[in-house]
């Protein structure tokens, strides 16, 4: 069996020091581009690869943060793992990505699985932390940020869109578009993003003088809101619009209407969302929704993250984006709206 080649060896090979090796693969240390150049080389030619695993032994850093995410069925959520992941390895840090249900206590139990792996931050997806297992990362100096959900709990952090005012523009803009049977397909009810879209939502129509015509609820499912939107529609006097609580559900709502009931859309109901998926823009669906900016959700996350491994007495934030409402085809528009 061959010797195996030490960072000694590509210091000796590349003319520099060993300390100047362990700079070049350490993420953010600071080293010239020239001899990074060089030791990557001298690696490159021995066929180095530092230890890892041996490192964060020594330093008592992992560089991994655990990212768990309730369920990947709405589109959202493969695209927000993507930036968050994309950005995190900017930082020199890797993903380690567990699922969960929507059950505290499933997202419990992978969450203490997940503590096993000895990561060095947490960004939960649209997953409740219990008081348990945040006084354990407390206890364990393991920040936590919360994406796409926010919790009643002042040692968490949490990074979301603007879900209110999201909610209240989804409103403001149906009724100025001049419906009158205004129903809501609502998400898992246990959700905050689901709450604040809702409250946003029906204070909007309470402003105009107006209040929910029909309302469902579909846990976020894909099917269940299909069921939810053959119940909606079955009687007599059927809703005119209606506002799903993210785009995931619209989609199932607009396919009932207009393959199985045979109705119009926008011409016999309207139909918006919330998140702005890239199937939103798809001309099947042509979908009116308000936009998660996903972007600036995943900097923010990974800033927070950053900043609490960098000091741990950094306190906690709670950052919510404003998403613009995107005009589309699904939903009749009110005169004079361009944009």
């Amino acid at each position: 069996m061959p010797d195996k080649v030490t960072a000694l060896d590509v210091a000796e090979r590349a003319g520099v020091s060993r300390s100047a090796v362990s700079r070049v693969f350490t993420p953010g240390a600071s080293v010239s581009k020239r001899t990074a150049d060089k030791v990557r080389r001298a690696a490159d030619d021995l066929g180095y690869r530092p230890n890892v695993l041996a490192r964060s032994l020594i330093t008592g850093r992992s560089r991994i943060v655990g990212l768990l995410v309730a369920y990947l069925e709405n589109h959202f959520y493969p695209e927000a793992i993507e930036r968050l992941s994309r950005k995190l390895q900017e930082r020199g840090y890797h993903v380690l990505v567990f699922i969960a249900s929507n059950s505290d206590e499933d997202a419990d139990e992978v969450m203490r699985e997940l503590l096993d792996y000895q990561v060095d931050g947490i960004i939960a997806a649209s997953v409740g932390m219990s008081n348990d297992l945040t006084q354990r990362c407390e206890a364990a100096g393991i920040p936590i940020v919360l994406f796409n959900r926010a919790q009643d709990d002042d040692r968490l952090s949490s990074v979301t869109s603007d879900n209110y005012h999201g909610g209240r523009k989804l409103a403001e803009f149906l009724v100025a578009a001049g419906h009158q049977r205004i129903a809501h397909v609502a998400g898992w009810e246990g959700a905050s993003t689901q709450r604040d879209r809702e409250a946003g939502f029906v204070a909007g129509l309470q402003a105009a003088g107006h209040r929910l015509f029909a309302r469902g609820v579909s846990d976020f499912d894909f099917e269940v809101a299909k069921t939810v939107a053959r119940e909606m529609f079955a009687g007599p006097e059927r809703p005119d619009a209606v506002f799903c609580a993210n785009d995931h559900m619209a989609f199932a709502v607009m396919d009932v209407l207009r393959f199985e009931l045979g109705l119009d859309v926008p011409g016999d109901v309207s139909v918006v969302g919330y998140d702005d998926v890239t199937l939103a823009a798809w001309p099947s669906y042509d979908l009116t929704t308000v936009r998660q900016p996903a972007g600036q959700m995943a900097d923010a996350t990974v800033d927070i993250l950053m900043d609490r491994l960098a000091d741990p007495d950094t306190k906690p934030r709670r950052v919510a984006l404003d998403g613009p409402l995107v005009l589309r085809g699904s939903a009749r528009r009110p005169k004079g709206w361009t944009s």
